[in-house]
């Protein structure tokens, strides 16, 4: 008979640390949960309750956080998987299921990384120029409304925060090209604060227009204007803002074919030339992150934020049928939530089994029973996931916003594989002689219009 002591000593090392950490998550951390919610909990309640506002803000902080990481990888391995395929190339495709985490490795690679600091630098300066560029990324998102109350922070100015914070980025991609020490570098600097003054302008003249038509600069009262049909999108009524904005954008975010600032055939990598591990990540995911911005703005200024195409209640309405409601409150079914949970589950399985049971008198049971709950699952979660969509409104609007964001930045990653790179006279000239004009036009157009209208 095996005693404790002798099949302790039988483990091997990783055994003898694996079994304690599961004993202090299984046994011990739950034990331990329910102790201090009982005692600290209602003193934590009351504490949360009396003081929602930096509860909210935190809260608000850290999903943006912990977002932005995320939406950086998968805007990673789009572009390089959808580059791959306008090449005739397989992409990535070793790290986990058809390469879907190969971003993830790159970047755990990158922070892995020697962190070095090159002789002549300014440290401090060299240090935090990255942090501020994507801090500066991050805290644009918090004014983003990604659905009916999900927003981080509802500004009745937050048109003017957003540019103001915007802006920033570049102070954040100047000082990393001077702290270098590097004249690529600084010219790469140059390059980037050169380029943002000059399309500052028209970006933010692009949607002036839209704070006419709404008569708020908060960018949840303005996805809120856009409510109902796909005809009232301001896309519609300020197509010319669109386009400047959209060009003016891709600009501001250094994307191609407007990546002066990063030039890697004329200036090594400009700004980011001798940044290397966590400090070099820093710069490239600002560099997704701002691409995702960029569509989550298009998306909301102009395309309708997280409303639909089609007023389904209005469609119901037009043939005599009752707007669609659904309450999802399982503790309104009582006695039914646990039929709901055991019973129709079994139920559900054996008559998806059955056809395949019978179809083929060589099938065992245990396989027909295993596809069976494989089809019941699909089954449930898209009626599940159709209940939600229908009941829950910011879930719906959770959804258009995202496919209609990772649509645009489809177009972004789709642009980077087309087109070459400008030359820098052709991207001053440009915005000087071409989109600063266009937009007072546009502004001007969308005045006057408004005035007619109303007269």
């Amino acid at each position: 008979m095996t005693t404790p002591s002798r099949a302790w000593g039988n483990l091997t090392l990783t055994g003898k640390v694996v079994i304690p950490l599961l004993f202090l998550v299984l046994v011990v951390g739950p034990i331990l949960t329910i102790l201090v919610a009982t005692v600290v909990g209602p003193w934590l309640m009351d504490v949360l309750n009396s003081n929602l506002g930096i509860v909210r803000f935190v809260v608000a902080i850290g999903g943006v956080l912990l977002f932005s990481i995320p939406a950086a990888f998968i805007i990673i391995y789009m572009e390089l998987k959808v580059i791959a395929f306008m090449n005739l190339r397989i992409g990535p495709d070793r790290v986990g299921p058809k390469g879907a985490l190969h971003s993830l490795v790159a970047g755990l690679k990158v922070l892995t990384k020697e962190d070095f600091t090159p002789t002549g630098a300014d440290p401090i300066v060299f240090t935090w120029a990255p942090v501020l560029v994507f801090l500066t990324s991050v805290m644009v998102l918090l004014v983003v409304p990604f659905g009916p109350g999900l927003v981080g922070q509802d500004l009745n100015v937050g048109l003017l925060y957003l540019f103001a914070v915007g802006g920033m980025s570049v102070v954040g991609l100047l000082l990393a090209g001077w702290s270098s020490f590097n004249k690529y570098s600084l010219l790469g600097g140059l390059r980037a604060a050169a380029q943002v003054v000059s399309y500052e302008i028209p970006l933010t003249l692009s949607v002036v227009g839209l704070i006419l038509l709404a008569g708020t600069m908060s960018l949840n009262q303005i996805a809120e204007a856009q409510a109902g049909w796909f005809t009232d999108w301001f896309v519609f009524r300020q197509p010319l803002g669109a386009l400047i904005f959209f060009i003016a954008a891709i600009a501001e975010a250094n994307r191609t074919p407007f990546d002066m600032a990063e030039a890697d055939s004329e200036i090594v990598a400009g700004f980011a030339t001798e940044y290397s591990g966590m400090r070099f990540g820093f710069l490239f995911f600002a560099e997704y992150v701002n691409v995702f911005i960029i569509s989550a703005l298009l998306t909301t200024f102009f395309f309708g934020a997280w409303n639909a195409p089609i007023d389904i209640n209005a469609v119901l309405e037009a043939f005599g049928l009752a707007p669609i409601a659904v309450a999802l409150d399982p503790a309104s079914l009582g006695i039914g939530l646990p039929i709901l949970i055991v019973v129709v589950p079994v139920v559900l399985t054996l008559v998806f089994a059955a056809p395949f049971y019978l179809a083929r008198s060589s099938t065992p049971a245990w396989q027909a029973l295993l596809l069976g709950f494989m089809l019941f699952n699909v089954v449930a979660i898209g009626t599940l996931f159709l209940l939600a969509y229908i009941g829950w409104p910011w879930l719906a609007g959770l959804v258009w916003f995202f496919l209609k964001s990772f649509a645009f930045v489809y177009v972004f990653v789709w642009m980077r594989g087309t087109f070459p790179r400008v030359r820098i006279d052709q991207l001053m000239g440009f915005a000087w002689k071409w989109l600063l004009p266009a937009s007072l036009l546009n502004l001007f157009v969308t005045a006057a219009a408004i005035i007619i209208v109303k007269s």
